[in-house]
């Protein structure tokens, strides 16, 4: 076999791999030279470690090269279990935070328990599920905050359901809800979102334009049921 040939059975099992998993190991680095300066992002990260207790345990859902959010936990002194479906990723990310905890695999199938996390993060890891499962996700992730504690979420908001778009010259299938909808789907979901934030941002992409994006600050008060 030639260099740069692919076996049958390399196509069948990447079309049996989830899109995002694919997406993200094709992107590795150049995702985190894209988006691991963006001001909100980086906003959106101080404001969670100012209300975190001392030596928080915090979740980070799709946590991508572990830059900048783990990465900026570990330093402020907190444990980090980072998740995402990319194997590359979750190289990358044990390599450069080597203090966090990464696990490869689909958050949605993770078992989580109640009452676990004093934070969690979820930056645009929600695009690729349809609305009924960012929905049940985002319950679970209330359920498994600490009374107190703290969730930050950003997305893209738009009315689109399972349309194709092109992400960093590669063709994707994304879902999102419109603004008002995200934030009706976190206050369902037993949350109190203290402030949000709409900006645009341009990644460090050859051709990337101004995107959307929505930063929801959220805590948990009382009993999530």
């Amino acid at each position: 076999m030639q260099a740069g040939e692919r076996r049958d059975t390399d196509v069948t099992d990447e079309a049996q791999r989830l899109p995002a998993a694919v997406l993200f190991d094709a992107l590795g680095p150049a995702y985190e030279k894209a988006f691991a300066h963006d001001p909100a992002h980086l906003s959106a990260l101080e404001w969670l470690i100012e209300r975190l207790p001392a030596a928080a345990r915090t979740l980070d859902v799709g946590s991508g090269t572990g830059r900048p959010t783990a990465a900026a936990l570990i330093a402020a002194g907190h444990s980090v279990l980072g998740v995402d479906v990319s194997p590359v990723m979750v190289e990358l990310a044990a390599r450069q935070v080597p203090e966090a905890d990464f696990r490869c695999g689909d958050i949605r199938d993770l078992p989580i328990e109640p009452d676990s996390f004093d934070g969690v993060c979820v930056f645009f890891s929600l695009l690729q599920m349809t609305r009924a499962e960012q929905s049940a996700l985002t319950r679970r992730l209330a359920l498994a905050l600490r009374p107190g504690g703290h969730l930050v979420l950003a997305t893209v908001p738009a009315d689109v359901e399972d349309v194709e778009v092109v992400f960093m010259g590669r063709p994707v299938r994304a879902t999102s809800f419109a603004e008002e909808d995200v934030t009706a789907m976190v206050e369902a979901a037993g949350l109190t979102v203290l402030s949000r934030h709409s900006t645009a941002f341009t990644p460090d992409h050859p051709g990337a334009g101004p995107e959307p994006h929505l930063f929801l600050h959220c805590r948990r008060d009382g009993t999530v049921r």
